[in-house]
């Protein structure tokens, strides 16, 4: 046996080891010289991590194979896009005038006041914040020109933010737990009803039946496992809006991780699905108070003695992403987004270790009886049986519901902060890691078709991205649409993608 370059040194190392392990002195020393390797190969280092074996990959390959049955891709069809080319995939470093680390990161509208000088009207601008407490605006033109920063508006690093009525208004949260609501670079008004971190926000904006005046629900997570809900009423007259007391709140038994508003596929009630810590469902809470409880919301607001009461939102239903898992809890939907085409259709990020798995599930919207089997008479007694076959349906509808569950092999800790966006076709998702790298999944099949690396530092975490169409100047005053996705991470960039 001629000695080959070919053979790997782990692979080198395991037959030594083995041939060492099992006293074939033989055998090993032939190996060593016609594989040319050194003297002391298949030797136990001391380090338990370098010292693999033949059988511990034999169970590794078991297990990783045991965990590939739950995986589900997507099979090829006509009502799913495939990856659409080209997509992003060229770096660029957008400079920052202070140094740390990224938290959130997107392209906002944003409107300032007319009589701000130093800043433009209206601008879509690339929007980022990081640990120093700063929130730093930069243009979205070619050069992505620094155009200000914010560093008293906030008391602690804001973690997530939303803009309202086309960038006019800015809705902030922080890691203090308060709620900020800007105009430019103006604090209109500023509460702290959070004790703990508030680390996510959403609006969703609903005309008014009386009037033209719209008016909006604004959700806010926290760590203290609250979910709050606002309603903003924005006037047409010269009167700037304000945040005012809570609406209605929603007590968790852990802290919340992500929330998203939809509207109901039947009866287009507003809905906000819910989803938290140690817990594989996801939960449709109702939105609009009963027509009683507005009553008594505004006779409490026109008795200023008397304290504004808080309802609780209704939970509707509930939907699990592992409907047959025999396991306690097997993940949390860290992250979910809707598809920007349908808005039945959820991507969720898991926080399965050591790498994420991401879920594009079909939203199955609670009715009167979508907790009960269907064709169940109420004159059927109730037994046992027929009762675990009513589980067992829920289940199965469950699972169908399920279109992709695949890995990404994004790595991640119980630390990680995972995050999912959609591309605005639809085609794929973008996937975070802690890697320094940002993957993108295909919705049709859910495998993992492209990678952006060269941007972050390799090993670092990438905390946020964002990915949509912006408008950007092409020739003179030209104006067309571009694919961007934006990330920021622990490395200090912010990074712009484009195609």
């Amino acid at each position: 046996m001629a000695p080959s370059a070919t053979i790997d040194a782990l692979t080198g190392a395991l037959v030594a080891r083995f041939l060492r392990t099992n006293n074939y002195l033989e055998s090993l020393e032939a190996f060593i010289r016609e594989a040319d390797l050194p003297v002391d190969a298949g030797q136990s280092s001391g380090d338990d991590t370098n010292n693999w074996t033949i059988q511990g990959l034999l169970e590794e390959k078991k297990a990783f194979d045991h965990t590939a049955n739950f995986e589900r891709y997507g099979k090829s069809n006509k009502d799913t896009e495939s990856w659409s080319v080209p997509a992003p995939s060229k770096a660029t470093i957008v400079n920052t005038p202070t140094s740390s680390n990224l938290l959130a990161a997107s392209v906002e509208p944003w409107q300032f006041p007319e009589d701000d000088t130093e800043t433009p009207t209206t601008a879509s601008v690339i929007v980022s914040t990081g640990a120093d407490r700063q929130v730093h605006l930069s243009r979205t033109s070619k050069n992505h020109n620094f155009i200000t920063s914010f560093s008293s508006i906030s008391d602690s690093p804001v973690l997530a933010y939303v803009s309202i009525l086309k960038g006019r208004y800015i809705l902030m949260t922080n890691m203090s737990g308060r709620l900020t609501l800007l105009h430019g670079s103006r604090v209109l008004d500023s509460r702290k009803d959070h004790s703990k971190y508030a680390v996510k926000i959403v609006a969703y904006e609903e005309q008014g039946e009386v009037d033209s005046s719209p008016h909006f629900w604004v959700a806010t997570a926290g760590w203290d496992a609250t979910v709050y809900l606002y309603r903003i009423d924005i006037l047409n007259g010269e009167e700037a809006p304000v945040i005012g007391e809570p609406v209605a709140s929603i007590k968790l038994k852990t802290n919340p991780e992500s929330l998203a508003f939809v509207r109901h596929a039947y009866t287009n009630e507003l809905i906000l699905l819910v989803s938290r810590r140690d817990s594989t469902y996801i939960y449709y809470y109702q939105v609009a108070p009963s027509p009683k409880e507005i009553g008594d919301l505004n006779q409490s607001e026109n008795n200023a003695n008397r304290i504004l009461p808080t309802a609780e939102c209704h939970l509707l239903g509930q939907q699990n992403l592992a409907p047959h898992s025999n396991a306690w809890i097997a993940f949390s939907p860290a992250h979910m987004a809707l598809s920007p085409h349908d808005p039945g259709l959820l991507a969720v990020a898991t926080s399965s270790l050591p790498h994420m798995k991401v879920i594009i599930v079909r939203l199955l919207f609670p009715s009167t009886g979508s907790l009960v089997a269907p064709n169940v008479s109420e004159d059927v007694p109730v037994t046992q049986a027929s009762q675990a076959l009513e589980a067992l349906a829920l289940q199965n509808r469950e699972d169908a519901a399920i279109l992709v569950q695949a890995n990404t092999f994004a790595p991640q800790t119980a630390y990680s902060t995972p995050q999912v966006v959609w591309r605005p076709d639809g085609s794929g998702v973008w996937v975070n890691g802690d890697d320094g790298v940002i993957r993108g999944v295909e919705t049709k099949t859910g495998k993992v078709v492209a990678t952006l690396k060269n941007g972050h530092e390799p090993g670092c975490k990438v905390r946020t991205i964002w990915a949509g169409y912006v408008d950007v100047q092409i020739e003179g005053e030209n104006t067309g649409q571009e694919e961007w996705v934006i990330s920021g991470g622990f490395d200090k960039r912010l990074i712009l993608w484009k195609v």
